[in-house]
């Protein structure tokens, strides 16, 4: 069962609801903002995450995040290899 949902009104700028309305396919527009605020969401959160975590361990370098990179790069190419949807 999916979640109860609720009619909202918002105000955009023309273009984007254009491309949006352009690109949101079968689902519709309202899907298609709901997931885009979705993800916008979890950014904030992850942000947030890491905001609280370079406080109490220090900024993290350059060099920590591209090990990380490889490490899910890594990851991504080895459930792609096995068969697994990794998206």
């Amino acid at each position: 069962m999916s979640e109860p949902t609720r009619k909202y009104s918002i105000t955009m700028p023309r273009d984007i609801a254009e491309a949006a309305r352009a690109r949101s396919g079968p689902s519709g527009l309202s899907a298609y903002v709901a997931a885009a605020v979705a993800r916008q969401i979890e950014r904030d959160n992850l942000g947030e995450l890491i905001a609280v975590a370079e406080a109490e361990h220090g900024p993290i370098t350059p060099e920590e995040v591209q090990q990380k990179r490889d490490l899910l790069r890594r990851a991504h190419g080895e459930r792609r290899g096995s068969g697994v949807d990794a998206a």
